[in-house]
């Protein structure tokens, strides 16, 4: 099998999938040296960056780069030809020995890449039945040919939050199971647990090393605590999407952690914490309402009299900054039914992808 020193793998990767990803471990285990062009059109739904980062992250061994290109295909057309291969020629301007597609035009760029080698790599889609259109039509029936990074872009994040003891805990397991139950590529459904709860129980724990005494009212926080627990929140949710299923149960998030911050710290709001929440891949809000909920203090809770303006304060900051909830009343068969209710809803509406580029007949 004839190796070479310089090989090219070109595509849109809209998004990239198990058929893309063979195609380039392929060349690679061929070539010296591999670049994978990745080419956007601007009208598309999901960043050329964003494409270019998963490529290298599920390939470090090569080199990627990107290329905005606006140009219609037609693979009749020398001219529709010569605008492309300026801008393939603009982001790969060195030597190409061997270009690797699963495409009818690739001996053609092959041809244009200075008489380069043209090698198909399973034209017909037999190792991996999967397209990019197929992946944008229906992403959950392709869900086993996305590679993590895709996986944890494309995860439908579903946030339970509410005030102490509202029962976000209980709904949260409830709704993964639920979906986890439907199994097939569901039943790797998960659910996030709260990082601030552990956080919590560390800080009491130290506290009763030195004071064996001491209970939750002794434990104080500092603005500090709060950009850390955003932070290890997200970082959880970002890892359990990366394996999960199509949706992802999150009990609280950074942005619930805004609202934890004014609560201990006297009404007063942290720009860092909610710079974390902005970044934030939230799809859906479900916030449990105080009323009708026993309290009940688990050793970490003394916010009682607090529950209500808390219930009003999310409340009004997912209102306010445009986030899409549900507030869920009366008792938990109801709220978990009321929660699937708007989850399948979500996932009903699919995935929004602007269509690429068409092809000029």
């Amino acid at each position: 099998m004839k190796r070479y020193r310089h090989g090219l793998v070109l595509g849109k990767f809209y998004p990239p999938h198990a058929g893309h990803h063979h195609l380039v471990r392929t060349a690679r285990d061929r070539c010296e040296r591999l670049t994978v062009l990745v080419c956007a059109a601007s009208v598309e739904s999901i960043p050329l960056a964003e494409r270019v980062a998963w490529m290298r992250e599920v390939h470090p061994d090569v080199r990627v780069v990107g290329a905005v290109d606006d140009i219609p295909v037609d693979v009749t057309d020398p001219a529709v030809w010569d605008a492309h291969m300026a801008v393939f020629r603009a982001a790969v301007p060195g030597r190409v020995d061997a270009v690797f597609t699963s495409e009818s035009y690739g001996d053609e760029l092959a041809r244009r890449f200075g008489g380069a080698d043209s090698v198909c790599v399973d034209p017909d889609r037999t190792v991996f039945p999967v397209s990019g259109t197929a992946v944008r039509k229906d992403p959950v029936g392709c869900w086993d040919f996305l590679e993590p990074p895709v996986r944890a872009a494309l995860a439908r994040r579903v946030v339970v939050l509410g005030a102490e003891s509202t029962g976000t805990t209980t709904l949260a397991t409830a709704l993964a199971a639920h979906y986890r139950a439907r199994g097939g590529v569901w039943a790797r459904t998960g659910c996030v647990p709260e990082y601030g709860r552990g956080f919590s129980e560390r800080k009491l724990d130290a506290l009763r090393a030195e004071r064996p005494g001491a209970t939750w009212s002794d434990v104080t926080f500092d603005s500090d605590d709060f950009p850390l627990i955003a932070r290890r929140q997200a970082e959880h949710e970002d890892a359990a999407a990366r394996i999960g299923s199509p949706v992802l149960v999150c009990d609280t998030d950074a942005f619930a952690t805004t609202i934890w911050h004014e609560r201990y710290m006297a009404g007063r709001s942290s720009a860092e914490v909610a710079e974390i929440a902005a970044r934030g891949r939230g799809d859906l809000w479900l916030l449990t309402d105080h009323r009708d909920v026993p309290f009940e203090d688990d050793g970490l809770r003394d916010g009682e009299q607090l529950r209500p303006w808390m219930t009003a304060r999310f409340a009004a900051q997912l209102a306010r900054t445009g986030r899409r909830f549900l507030t869920l009343t009366g008792p938990h068969e109801g709220r978990l039914a009321a929660a699937v209710g708007a989850v399948d809803a979500l996932l009903a509406e699919g995935w929004a992808f602007a269509d690429p580029l068409p092809e000029r007949r």
